[in-house]
């Protein structure tokens, strides 16, 4: 293996020395991560080492790779593996990638204090990284998965900040879109609409769904070239410095029906129930408890729960993990969540930060219409 610093790669073609000016330039601006928040991820690992009793990890995932190296893109594909692995030991952080990606890597997503390995494009990626550990035999991910979970529930100043700024202009990509959108607007043409704006920022989106009023059966519903009709639900997963903000939003050209005003009064009153079971110290098995309670109390019926997942903990993931009763995580201050109770025609999903003041809902947007429930501003259907 060889071993590119951040001044390695041949950007300029003029001279070395160029090359190496111009790389530092481009670090300067495109580098990821928060110094003092990288030290304190670092700390948290190596306090799961002490605990496993072993010295180094090998991280591989897209989740932990982007939330330990605070941001950066360590993907090519978006449905494929990532394109490098970390060693975290006791003498620091070893980032191995194919030697295709080394320079972009070096240049852009390097973060200080990070060496970086290269092995051939056709070569074994976590086999080298793993032989960078002292006894070539690092723990992995896999055995200490719920350790790194809970070592990324907490979000820091800096990525917390990069939070809600992607929330946002996610919110106000929505917004952007469902008040352009007509009765005769096609699913496709909603959810590309969605994606380019989504990516005007700078960001990736994971998810695009939409259902126009034939299709609001589907609570999941990947888009087709059918036009949306009377109303339609648009949703949206954008990932930007690792982080994953999620949304759903509904627009409608007509005052909707009776029964539709009261489903969706009734649905935002099982997400008032949610979030006062959202407190520091709970479990995520009890909030889960709390969600099918909520759908009975509110006339959704015992069954509801059942018919789609209920969200849960958000960040470096689209949910990290999906609430069920057998998840018994303790919830923590500065932890991002993303519930979205649905029943038949009805979904809320917002992403929101649990702060020592409460929920404090991120993907917001003021031009977007809301009402009061239980004291917060919650969304309403737009109308345009």
């Amino acid at each position: 293996m060889t071993t590119p610093t951040q001044s390695t790669p041949a950007l300029a073609a003029n001279s070395a020395v160029t090359a190496r000016t111009a790389l530092t330039a481009i670090t300067a601006l495109t580098a990821p991560g928060n110094a003092a928040d990288r030290a304190v991820k670092r700390r948290r690992v190596l306090d799961i080492l002490d605990e496993a009793g072993r010295d180094s990890l090998l991280l591989t995932s897209n989740t932990a790779l982007t939330w330990y190296l605070d941001g950066s893109r360590v993907h090519i594909s978006l449905a494929g593996d990532p394109i490098a692995a970390l060693l975290v030991d006791r003498t620091g952080d070893h980032l191995v990638t194919f030697n295709n990606e080394a320079g972009r890597i070096a240049a852009e997503e390097l973060p200080e204090g990070v060496s970086l390995d290269t092995v051939p494009w056709h070569g074994q990626l976590h086999a080298a990284a793993a032989g960078l550990a002292i006894d070539g035999d690092p723990l992995v991910e896999a055995a200490v998965s719920s350790e790194l979970r809970a070592a990324r529930q907490q979000l820091l100043p800096a990525e917390a900040a990069r939070y809600a700024a992607l929330s946002v202009d996610a919110a106000a990509a929505m917004t952007d879109v469902l008040t352009a959108v007509t009765p005769e607007t096609t699913e496709f043409q909603l959810v590309s609409d969605l994606a380019a704006r989504i990516v005007a920022v700078g960001a990736e989106p994971l998810v695009l769904l939409c259902n126009g009023a034939d299709r609001s059966d589907f609570r999941h519903p990947l888009a087709t070239h059918s036009p949306i009709g009377r109303r339609a639900m648009a949703v949206v997963c954008a990932r930007r410095n690792g982080l994953v903000a999620n949304v759903t939003r509904w627009v409608a050209f007509d005052a909707g029906s009776p029964q539709e005003l009261d489903a969706e009064a009734r649905i935002a009153a099982v997400e008032a129930d949610i979030f006062r079971a959202t407190v520091p110290g709970a479990k995520l098995n009890e909030v889960f408890t709390a969600i099918k309670s909520a759908y009975a109390r509110h006339g959704f019926g015992d069954d509801q729960w059942t018919l789609h997942h209920q969200g849960g903990p958000a960040g470096y993931a689209g949910r990290d993990p999906r609430v069920t009763a057998e998840v018994t995580d303790t919830i923590v201050l500065n932890q991002p969540f993303t519930w979205n109770p649905s029943g038949p025609g009805v979904k809320i999903e917002y992403t929101v930060l649990l702060t020592d003041s409460g929920v404090r809902v991120l993907t917001v947007d003021e031009r977007w219409p809301t009402t009061d429930v239980d004291g917060r501003r919650r969304p309403l259907t737009l109308r345009p």
